[in-house]
Formats: structure tokens, sequence, C-alpha cells
């Protein structure tokens, strides 16, 4: 233990520094037959609701003391320096145990763990990479990256990739699946993992969204043959930037390491592996460096406490709406492992949420269109198929350039998309601010619905 490890505060003691949340239902005249504000009644706030940047509400003398030592060391550089360093290498083996993973491996951010990851599974040209049509910019460019081909599949009423869909699109070429936890909530490992192992195919869980979460008792992350996590600021757990590769096979392990140091193996390394698989490998740089290992050592230790509030938020609200009649929420795969860091519910049509997004908003509790949707509402990079370099493989084959992406490759996640509105809820909320989100959604819902 370390002088950082004294400052660790117990669950209970973390829960005391957060308002408690009021027990007795809500459901008062705000709620129910009061004009709507974008109809020129009162509001059901008199300021905005704002949630952002979850695990960084939650700096304190933890992660100062951490960055302080790290910086007093002058050894700032993962591997060594005037002293020996050490905050990253901590960081590794406390998120392995975390995860009950063997192996952990600290990068500069998701976007090159996905690289790594994805290189480890030995992906490039000629392969072709399921993900999900709802997702992220970086499971895409990664992708590309390797020079393999991206190919959507479609998602279902949890906003997550289907497995039913993700088997159709299965070739010869495919190589790999990408299972993206979205906005907090698992995906259906059960149902991908069975479809991968019977065409002996590599998954990979992209668990940027959803730090701490849970399938079926088991962390997210772990349960595939590898995973990634990013650490950027709007994380649940953050370094401002960051992000890991998980694993327990040692090949993928050994091959990640390689790739994010210039094809090196360091002398800890080696013997953390004992034996090698390879003599030399081809790799780049994307070490995480020694302040950013420190600060996630604090984050870490705190980040079941916090997920513990961030639950207890969304259940509370959650508990007081879902008997609205007809009113749908956003299908779960498991309950239980979800974060809780949005509220999603899926409206009649297109323009049912563009109102009910516009009257939440101007009752100060704002909703919107889903934010993590980019690939879907398609850059246009992406529709047209831009790469690095004119010579670049990805879509040189007919296939690639029969494939199709936009809005006409992937309808029906499109038409969930266009139906969803999504509230963030916010770990430090006060009781009222939760009454008000029960309240606001209530009246927008009632007036809306009738």
């Amino acid at each position: 233990m370390d002088k950082s490890d004294k400052g660790t505060i117990s669950r209970r003691a973390f829960l005391a520094t957060v308002p408690a949340v009021a027990s007795a239902p809500l459901l008062g005249a705000t709620a129910a037959g009061a004009e709507l504000a974008v109809k020129g009644g009162k509001p059901t706030r008199s300021t905005v609701l704002k949630s952002e940047c979850p695990g960084a509400q939650f700096y304190d003398s933890q992660e100062i003391g951490e960055a302080s030592e790290a910086v007093a060391s002058h050894s700032l550089f993962r591997w060594y320096g005037p002293a020996k360093p050490e905050k990253v290498t901590k960081f590794e083996q406390e998120f392995a145990k975390f995860l009950s993973s063997k192996f952990v491996l600290g990068v500069t951010s998701g976007t090159g763990a996905l690289h790594c990851a994805l290189t480890a599974l030995n992906v490039g040209p000629g392969d072709e990479v399921i993900l999900p049509a709802w997702t992220w910019y970086s499971d895409y460019n990664a992708i590309l990256l390797t020079g393999a081909l991206p190919v959507f599949a479609e998602v279902d009423e949890s906003f997550e990739i289907d497995p039913a869909d993700v088997e159709k699109k299965i070739t010869p070429k495919t190589k790999a699946i990408v299972a993206v936890h979205l906005m907090g909530v698992p995906v259906d490992m059960d149902g991908i993992m069975s479809v991968a192992r019977a065409r002996n195919i590599k998954v990979l869980e992209d668990v940027a969204q959803c730090a701490g979460g849970q399938y079926k008792g088991r962390r997210l992350g772990s349960i595939a043959d590898i995973g990634i996590f990013s650490f950027q600021i709007h994380k649940m757990m953050t370094a401002g930037e960051g992000g890991a590769v998980v694993t327990s096979d040692p090949l993928l392990y050994e091959r990640a390491v390689r790739f994010h140091d210039l094809g090196l193996l360091r002398p800890a390394t080696k013997a953390q592996l004992g034996s090698l698989a390879m003599s030399s490998f081809l790799g780049t740089n994307y070490r995480m460096n020694e302040m950013t290992g420190g600060v996630l050592r604090a984050q870490l230790r705190k980040l079941d406490s916090i997920l513990a509030i961030q639950r207890r938020n969304c259940r509370y609200v959650k508990e007081r709406i879902q008997n609205l009649p007809g009113l749908k929420l956003r299908k779960m795969n498991d309950a239980g492992g979800d974060i809780g860091i949005t509220i999603d519910l899926l409206l009649p049509t297109k323009q049912a949420r563009v109102e009910f997004v516009a009257a939440m908003e101007a009752e100060n509790v704002p909703m919107s269109s889903p934010t993590a949707a980019s690939v879907l509402t398609t850059a246009p990079y992406i529709e047209n198929k831009v790469v690095p370099h004119p010579e670049w493989p990805t879509f040189k084959t007919p296939r690639g350039l029969a494939m199709q992406y936009g809005h006409d490759a992937s309808p029906r996640t499109i038409e969930i998309y266009d139906r969803a509105a999504t509230l963030t809820i916010g770990p430090k909320y006060t009781d009222d601010d939760l009454n008000d989100i029960v309240a606001a959604i209530t009246k927008v819902h009632q007036a809306l619905h009738a």
C-alpha cells in the first residue's frame, strides 16, 4: 500500500457525502394537469437541470495526491525514470482484479485501446468486422485503420447490437464482432457469444460508455475475448483522457502490449508472461503516463460507490414513471447490470420525439435525441467511404466497393434512433432534482399522450 491508498474511504462514508433521495413518491399538482411551459405555462424548474462529466465530479484529495506523487517522483514515463514508476502498473493490476481478468493494459485513449485490441485479434486487410450501426465514431475508425471492412448490424430496442442481425451479416471474411455497451446498458452477451462461438469468431467488448457495468454478474469487458475502456472526461471513471485493453488471453495481451509500445516487450511484461509467443512485432505508441495512471487508481477506488449512487438515482426515476400509460422505456438486457446514466424513452414516432424533447427542454429538464449515435446519423466521411490514402485497401475489393453506409443501410436502427429520447442522470442530483425529473416527464407525457 502506498501513501495514497491510505486516503481510500469506505462506501458508507462516501455515500454519506451525497444528499439522500426522498423515499416518498411524487406526483403532485405540477405533474398532472398543468399547462406545458412550451405553451406558456410555468416550468417545472426555475433553472436548467445540468449533469456532465460524472467521474470528474468526485475529484478530491485522492486524485490530487496520486498526481502529486507522480510529479514529485520526476518519473512520469511509465517504464523508467529517476525513481521507479509504479502508478500505471498498479492501476493495471487493480483494474484487472476489479474485472476478474488476468491482464489490463493502460493506453492513451479508448480509441487507442480499440486499435490495440483489433490488432491483437489479428484484424487487417481482407477481414470484415461487424459492429452496431448505432455507435461512436471510434469503433468504425479503428476498424478502418486496420485496413479491415466495417460491416454494420442493426440494433434492437435496447439500442444495442442485435445478435440475430449479426448472424445475418457474417461471411467467410468475418474476423471479429464488436459488442458496444452503449450509454450504460449491457449488450445481450449470451446472444452475441453464442453466435460468435458457433462460427469461431472473436468478440471485442467496447465498454467505453459502461465502466463498472455487469451482465449476469460478470463485469463488462471480461466476458468476450478482449475488451476496451475509455477514461475520457465524460466517462464514469476519468483522467480526462486514457484507455485500457482487457483480456485473459496471454497471446492477445502480448500482441496488444507490443503494438502499444513500438513492438517492444519490456522486462516487466516478459516476467509477467513467462513464455512469449513471438520474437518480433510491429507497433506504435499508445503508452499511458504515470499521472494518468495515478488519477485512475483514485477513480477506481471510488467507482463502485459512484455507481451505487448513480443506479439509485436512475432507479428512483424509473420506478415513478414506468407505469405511466403508453410510456415506453428502453429495453434492458440485464437491468441489474445497467449503470444508470440515462433515462431513455421510445416515443411512437419521430415527430412525437421532437415534441417531447422540446416540451422537456421548456420545463428546464433537458432531454435530447441520443448523442452517442454519430456513426448512424452519418458523418459524410463514413457514407462517402473516406480513407487515409487513395491506395487504402478497405474499399478496394468487390465487397468493399458494394458496401453501403448511411440511413438506407440500417433502416431499423434509424427508425429506433429517430424515436428515442434521452435524459442524463447525474450522480449528485438531490431529491428535489429527481422529483423534478419525475414531475416533468409525467407532466409532458400526460399532456402529449392525451
